[in-house]
């Protein structure tokens, strides 16, 4: 990054892997990652995020991981934010830790399967949260439509 010049203006997103994800938009036009999806992983935080949409890191700290033969990425995705470790001291993990575990690793088809049952799963959790807003943003509404028919 050239810059660290960001607007809403502008289209290219500036990623890190940590929980605020979008740093910003930049108009910058090169070193734009356009290899995805991929899976971002913060080497300090171990936070890890999917991306699937062209993209621009400001940390010399994230890791990019790309897809490989044999291998879902959205498999891959869900193995690694199910990994539990200790990762409370300041170091870099990706060398001292992660890059030394064994993912689990079954036959394509069966690694689809597994993130088709996760993604179901999150799209009836998404649909059931969509209701509940809904629910309480009526509930709210007949607790003010309370004051507002007082004669």
């Amino acid at each position: 990054m050239k810059s660290t010049r960001y607007s809403d203006l502008y289209k290219t997103p500036v990623l890190t892997a940590g929980k605020s994800f979008i740093l910003g938009y930049t108009d910058e036009k090169e070193n734009i990652y356009d290899q995805y999806p991929a899976i971002l992983f913060d080497d300090f935080t171990t936070n890890i995020q999917y991306v699937d949409f062209p993209f621009k890191v400001k940390s010399s700290a994230l890791k990019i991981l790309k897809n490989k033969k044999n291998i879902d990425i959205n498999y891959l995705y869900y193995a690694l934010k199910g990994m539990k470790f200790d990762h409370s001291i300041h170091k870099r993990y990706w060398i001292s830790e992660y890059s030394k575990m064994k993912i689990p690793l079954p036959p394509l088809n069966i690694q689809k399967n597994i993130v088709k049952k996760i993604i179901q799963k999150k799209n009836t959790i998404k649909k059931y949260q969509d209701e509940i807003i809904k629910y309480e943003n009526e509930i709210n509404k007949e607790i003010r439509n309370i004051w507002n028919n007082e004669e």
